[in-house]
């Protein structure tokens, strides 16, 4: 399981502020059509980079709720919302919504149901604490249909399926049309959002992202710290080489209680 303490959110911070995740954001902006006055959630809200685009699109008289499990995440949204008066952060997990039904217009949920154990209770919590009429966006990712060049497929396999074991949920986005059905949602849409890289560079999505692996990897003991630094070095020589391929699809999905 990821731990997302002080370190790794600084880690994540830094990766969600690239332009391919940038791009991920404006999309989920779009799909929500957030309107002035709204109440809004956000539930896996990270450092508050979505948090801080949805106060603008609310306005003074909406109200953005972030809800992150990690503490060290909301610290870094704290110091990145602090100023924003329509902003208001809590602790709390995805599958028991401390809140009222029928509470908020929008619900917001980014990369954060893969790390949940009961993903329809969440779901369930999602559609609870909605109004009628009320909008969802959860965007998920399929990590299984990840596409990367390399020089050693059965190798690169296991860093892929180590990464299968850290998180609970690794091909999520193909279950969650018919759950968010079983829980009530209508008026379903998915949109793809491709997240595509053809260098490894430190400002690219994939070059961090690929780190992650490798960690993961070397704390299930499925490689070493050795064979990560040379596997890492590989992307690099074939970045060099105009060869480096990374492609995986987050998908967007919208639907209406």
């Amino acid at each position: 399981m990821v731990i997302y303490d002080k370190k790794a959110a600084q880690a994540i911070d830094r990766i969600y502020q690239t332009p391919e995740i940038i791009n991920q954001r404006l999309q989920t902006l779009n799909g929500l059509a957030l309107r002035n006055g709204e109440s809004v959630l956000d539930v896996g809200c990270g450092t508050g980079l979505l948090l801080q685009m949805m106060s603008g699109e609310v306005g003074d008289s909406g109200q953005i709720t972030g809800l992150d499990l990690s503490a060290d995440m909301l610290e870094i949204a704290k110091q990145r919302c602090g100023e924003l008066a329509n902003v208001r952060l809590l602790q709390g997990s995805a599958d028991e919504l401390e809140f009222e039904a029928d509470y908020f217009d929008v619900v917001a949920c980014t990369q954060t149901l893969l790390y949940v154990e009961q993903v329809e209770q969440a779901l369930r919590e999602i559609s609870r604490v909605l109004k009628p009429g009320g909008r969802v966006a959860v965007v998920e990712t399929d990590w299984r249909g990840l596409v990367l060049s390399n020089s050693d497929n059965d190798f690169t396999r296991r860093i892929v399926d180590a990464w299968d074991i850290a998180v609970v949920s690794p091909n999520l986005p193909v279950k969650l049309i018919p759950l968010l059905k079983q829980v009530g949602f209508s008026e379903i849409r998915v949109t793809p959002i491709p997240v595509l890289n053809t260098s490894y560079d430190e400002n690219n999505y994939s070059t961090s992202i690929l780190q992650w692996f490798v960690k993961a990897a070397v704390r299930q003991g499925v490689i070493t710290q050795q064979e990560s630094d040379q596997w890492l070095a590989q992307m690099e020589q074939l970045s060099k080489q105009d060869a480096y391929f990374f492609c995986v699809n987050r998908f967007l999905f919208t639907a209406v209680k």
